[in-house]
């Protein structure tokens, strides 16, 4: 139970060297996610910094592999090591191990994240819609159920909308970088989508061209991704008041992203959509003003697809140790919100570099 009065936990030597181990790992190339993550309150820093060392240490495992398969079984392996309590000597592995131990995170949230990893490795086809929001439900559904924990959310409204957002983030990224996979072999959309608008799909990936029949699957991909962003209100209302603003950044910018397609023709083949820094501005402003609204109406059920993960927190019946410190006032908070939204544009930029990644 939190308990708002009580002080933090002191943290053992061995698990503040690990990290501060993380924390300098993640100061070589994560930078801007290190220094932005200090305007996080500490009891979701610190374990925020544990998370995302491990998912980095994990995809440069994974990208500097000769055999990707091989690569992901060692992850697995990994943790494995972490789930029993006997994590491997690295530091990320150790600090994972408190990690998952004091927010209880069960096993299958991480372990659909390593799928995701090998389902890019091994070039999975994705037919139907429902196949792709399997995969976005790994690749980027399962960094919402983790960050929700770690939050102190967990009942299966608010977890199922953190799962929303991160299916809705990844299907925005999708709908900008066609473009981009199909220059790298690749196609995220669903490929019965282009066959119902008349587009053959292997076809179309060896000569990649925009026009009006892609335009409208885009559109179609676009307004999936909207109908999830309209979703997470209920989430955000059960998030601490210091945390709202950063997860609204997050959906308000990344819902821009599909928007800026939509401005640019829905024409995401010759051009990348950028979200200008004007427009960062006024969506952060935005994000700010939003972070009292409460949502309306019954919640809506759990994607299928991320039924799994929502149902591996909620039908564990161990609860998390955590301990709350007093909440920041709301002034606190426009700073914290640069840090979700980097922790979430630099899994994207994981997932972008690993889409653009050649088949083997």
């Amino acid at each position: 139970m939190l308990t708002r009065s009580s002080p933090a936990p002191l943290l053992l030597e061995s698990e503040s060297a690990d990290l501060a181990d993380c924390r300098a790992q993640l100061s070589n190339g994560s930078r801007t996610f290190l220094a932005a993550s200090l305007l996080l309150p500490r009891r979701v820093r610190e374990p925020a910094c544990a998370l995302y060392a491990f998912c980095r240490a994990a995809d440069d495992a994974v990208d500097g592999a000769g055999a990707p398969g091989d690569a992901v079984e060692r992850l697995r392996d990994r943790l494995a090591h972490v789930y029993q309590g006997r994590p491997l000597p690295l530091a990320a592995d150790r600090a994972l191990a408190h990690v998952v131990a004091r927010f209880a995170i069960p096993r299958v949230i991480p372990e659909a994240l390593l799928d995701g990893f090998e389902w890019d490795a091994q070039g999975r086809i994705y037919d139907s819609f429902e196949e792709l929001q399997a995969y976005a439900a790994r690749v980027a559904g399962t960094v919402g159920a983790m960050m929700a924990l770690l939050m102190g959310v967990r009942t299966p409204a608010g977890l199922a909308r953190a799962c929303d957002l991160g299916v809705a983030m990844q299907l925005s990224n999708i709908a900008r970088d066609v473009g981009e996979d199909a220059r790298m072999g690749r196609i995220y959309l669903p490929r019965q989508w282009l066959r119902d608008a008349g587009i053959e799909p292997q076809a179309w990936l060896e000569r990649p061209v925009f026009n009006a029949s892609l335009a409208a699957v885009v559109q179609r991909l676009l307004r999936e991704a909207d109908a999830l962003y309209a979703r997470v209100d209920a989430g955000v209302a059960e998030l601490p008041m210091s945390c709202r603003a950063g997860i609204n950044a997050a959906r308000f910018l990344y819902a821009d992203i599909g928007h800026e397609v939509a401005r640019r023709g829905l024409d995401s083949v010759t051009q990348r959509a950028v979200v200008s820094p004007s427009r960062k501005a006024r969506l952060l402003a935005r994000a700010l003003l939003h972070i009292s609204a409460a949502p309306s109406g019954p919640a809506a059920p759990p994607l299928s697809a991320t039924r799994f993960l929502v149902d591996a927190v909620t039908g564990s019946h161990r609860a998390p140790v955590l301990v709350a410190r007093n909440e920041p006032s709301w002034w606190d908070i426009p700073g914290r919100a640069v840090w979700v939204l980097d922790l979430f544009e630099r899994l994207s930029e994981r997932e972008q570099t690993r889409r653009s990644a050649p088949l083997s």
